[in-house]
């Protein structure tokens, strides 16, 4: 993380944020009781069971678990990571973040915050000049020609630079802006010769690019007069805010569509993407050209689980798709293919066809192995065996990649169908590739994947919702609970969490708590029992039932131990003895009442 944020601005900064206002600002809140309540934004229901707490600035869905602080919404709402969410709930709160960073950290940071404005400034010069100038006639009537809205035109802010080598050079001029910066920015270019500038982007159609927060960080710029020597594409060029490699175009208005849907669509120009988009398919995106990244398999798995890949119907695209696949595999993506018909593009088959065409077309998305199966045995000859050799070693290369048996079986089976030889002929011919060096799976090593961990019991989660419940309780836990008798691991670490912020002295709060949860299950368990409104009658005697049941549970489970063991028959009687003395102890034990707390009139409000 660059930078340090220390605890106290943390604490300034949540203090400024009412989490109320804050997600209200991104979900329609009704008042329910002390809570306020919404359909939750994380996963699809139809009766709202998302819980605001006021009171103790959390929130939590009983839904889908989710649940936190203020910082935690942003985060996962925006899908950014913690500092993300950091700055904007600052910038919101007017709270300037003062990082600890080196000279040349400072700097770096004002001259992307200069580039941005450039950046910003040029986009409405372009926009303008579409909008309203001679300069942009043509690129008017190229858009009138693909079908392309005025809305939509609007919504992607596209532009027209005009056919001129200083137009972008006069207006930085104009501006007062360090043409060295402009430059530094891709905008402008240098002669060596002469050290004068002119202008990258002339007489084409302007496509702003921004990053996940919505900031112009580039362009891409088409060419509109059909000129051979000319490339039909211009893309600014790696820049102090702009890397090719980790950037989707489309992604800050469609990231919402693309988690609601659960999967995201990958297409390979912006008009493909625009026209999807306004025929209401949204879960989509574009890489920068059709080379899928490393980078971009990563930023996808943030949002999903499985994407469809939807390139051109030419060679040029299909290869793409299979290309994309490494990448996908290593991310931990499913991959789907959707093919558009020759001679289309998803554009023109929207316009021909029609959004819902579009949207069943996706609907019918082949798995991947089945997608590459179909094109192997195109590209090659299974009637020969020198064709069928190929397929088999193509589509068995590609399916070890995945490390999946299960899958690679039933691919096995497929292509033995396929091509007329038997099953295990098959699976013996992909053995033979892992043998020979074949990687079992690109990227890094699978996280281990434990079993899935049983929910606390009733008592220990009464437990936690009395722990806090006031600030009393914990004090009176600390001297008359033993940890060893919560069974639940996470019950038992929280309440360890707790109660050593008794012993120091140093309790934040509870949405502070939260927040410092060291992962997401146990801060969703935290935000379960402490959004719940429901008043609690005699929390004091209920808090010393509970803590009684759970000693008298665990010496229980000490007796029957005893017992066990006394009864064994290689138990000798001197052993015998002090195993039944050892019994007696626990029972007396187990009739010793414990202190009851003090019955503060604590309300869970």
């Amino acid at each position: 993380m660059p930078g340090l944020i220390s605890p106290a601005t943390l604490e300034q900064i949540r203090a400024a944020s009412d989490i109320v206002e804050v997600i209200g600002g991104y979900l329609p809140l009704k008042r329910a009781g002390a809570n306020f309540v919404a359909l939750c934004p994380f996963h699809k229901e139809k009766s709202p069971s998302f819980n605001v707490h006021p009171s103790r600035q959390i929130f939590h869905c009983f839904g889908c678990h989710k649940g936190g602080d203020v910082f935690t919404f942003v985060k996962e709402y925006e899908n950014i990571g913690f500092l993300d969410a950091v700055r904007r709930l600052a910038e919101r709160a007017n709270i300037v973040l003062a990082f600890e960073q080196s000279d040349a950290e400072q700097q770096s940071r004002h001259i992307k915050d200069r580039l941005l404005e450039v950046h910003e400034q040029i986009c409405r010069r372009w926009q303008n000049a579409l909008a309203n100038e001679a300069a942009g006639q043509l690129a008017r009537e190229y858009l009138a020609r693909r079908g392309v809205s005025a809305e939509a035109v609007k919504l992607f802010r596209l532009g027209a630079a005009p056919e001129a080598w200083d137009d972008t050079v006069n207006w930085a001029k104009a501006k007062g802006h360090d043409l060295a910066l402009v430059e530094q920015g891709g905008l402008i270019l240098r002669k060596e010769e002469t050290g004068n500038y002119y202008d990258r982007f002339r007489g084409r159609l302007m496509f702003p690019i921004s990053d996940e927060q919505g900031r112009v960080i580039g362009f891409s710029g088409r060419v509109l007069r059909g000129d051979e020597k000319t490339a039909k594409y211009v893309n600014s060029p790696e820049t102090p805010i702009f890397t090719k490699s980790k950037i989707f175009f489309g992604l800050d208005k469609s990231k919402r569509a693309v988690l609601d849907a659960g999967f995201a669509i990958v297409c390979e120009g912006q008009l493909d993407l625009i026209a999807c988009f306004m025929a209401g398919v949204q879960n989509i995106v574009a890489p920068q050209g059709t080379a899928l990244t490393a980078d971009h398999a990563r930023i996808l798995k943030r949002y999903v689980d499985e994407v469809v890949l939807c390139f051109d119907s030419d060679e040029a695209g299909q290869n793409a798709a299979v290309r994309s696949l490494d990448h996908l595999l290593a991310s931990g993506v499913a991959v789907r293919v959707a093919v558009v018909p020759a001679p289309h593009d998803p554009d023109s088959f929207i316009r021909e066809q029609g959004g819902e065409a579009f949207r069943a077309l996706i609907g019918k998305a082949e798995g991947f192995f089945d997608y590459y199966l179909t094109r192997l045995c195109r590209l090659h000859d299974t009637a020969t065996d020198k064709g069928r050799l190929a397929v088999l070693r193509e589509i068995g290369a590609a399916v070890l990649k995945t490390a999946n048996a299960v899958l690679a079986d039933s691919v096995a089976q497929k292509a033995a169908l396929r091509l007329g030889v038997s099953p295990d002929a098959v699976r013996l011919e992909f053995r033979k590739l892992s043998r020979t060096g074949q990687p079992s799976a690109p990227g890094e090593e699978p996280p281990d994947t434990a079993a899935g961990e049983a929910a606390p019991g009733a008592q220990e989660l009464w437990l936690l919702r009395l722990l806090f419940l006031n600030d009393e309780f914990p004090h009176w836990l600390a001297a008359n609970l033993d940890l060893d008798w919560v069974r639940h691991p996470r019950v038992r670490q929280i309440m360890s969490q707790r109660l050593a912020a008794v012993a120091s002295e140093n309790w934040p709060g509870v949405a502070a708590f939260v927040a410092g949860c060291g992962d997401d299950a146990t801060r969703e368990l935290v935000s379960a029992v402490t959004v719940e409104d429901r008043p609690i009658p005699y929390p004091a005697r209920q808090l010393q039932d509970v803590v009684q049941t759970l000693r008298n549970q665990f010496l229980d489970r000490q007796l029957a131990a005893l017992i066990q063991r006394a009864s064994q028959p290689e138990t000798g009687e001197a052993e015998r003895l002090a195993l039944l003395r050892q019994q007696q102890e626990v029972r007396r034990l187990k009739l010793q009442p414990l202190t009851p707390p003090a019955d503060t009139a604590a309300s869970p409000f």
